[in-house]
């Protein structure tokens, strides 16, 4: 009597994980294709193909392309851990040294695992409005965290001359993703490198 209601349990979770895997193998299938051939040029068709699923599946799962590197963007926010950076902008002996370290650290994060979902959101976003909003937001998102940090700080710990906004200005023109780029790909300086130097010069530039 019970076998059976077990059997619809591991069915529906069956169903669940399957959903879950192909959900998993369009976004990296579309991932694939976006930083080979460009988004652009990528149709839902190629990426069906490349996922093995049909397109019906994909506009189903995801609505549309928009939709999809949509998905991509929000995966990569999660990739990049916020926990663990909000856990070390929180920590009881943090300062405000610490503090610019473990935003670029977390810009680190994000750039070296999804450096290439970034540009081609930044990139669509041209023809595509949808993807543009998608990217003003989460450069929104990132100033919006920086406005909380440095607002926290007492009034005497930014340089002199300095305000919140201003300050704000500047770590974006410091730890963004074309300086990552260039400098990792262009000048084959290693990750680590990078980030040690953002958290040295956000000091000098922020700090008193």
């Amino acid at each position: 009597m019970d076998a059976e209601p077990g059997r619809r349990r591991y069915d529906s979770l069956r169903r669940t994980t399957q959903a879950q895997e192909t959900r998993a193998e369009i976004a990296q299938a579309a991932r694939r294709l976006f930083v080979s051939q460009g988004w652009a040029a990528t149709t839902v068709r190629d990426v069906a193909r490349e996922a093995g699923v049909s397109v019906p599946t994909v506009y189903s799962t995801y609505g549309n392309k928009a939709g999809l590197t949509r998905a991509l963007a929000d995966a990569a926010d999660l990739s990049a851990d916020v926990p663990r950076m909000l856990a070390e902008l929180e920590a009881p002996a943090t300062d405000p040294g610490r503090q610019l370290a473990a935003m670029a650290a977390y810009d680190r994060r994000l750039f070296e695992r999804a450096g290439d979902i970034i540009t081609l959101v930044r990139e669509a976003g041209r023809t595509e409005p949808e993807l543009a909003t998608t990217y003003r937001d989460a450069r929104g998102r990132g100033d919006e965290t920086r406005v909380q940090v440095f607002s926290s700080w007492p009034a005497d710990v930014l340089r002199s001359g300095l305000d919140v906004r201003a300050a704000v200005d500047i770590y974006a023109a410091v730890c963004n993703i074309d300086v990552y780029t260039t400098l990792t790909t262009e000048r084959d300086w290693s990750p680590d490198r990078v980030q040690r130097w953002w958290s040295e010069a956000l000091a000098r530039e922020l700090l008193a």
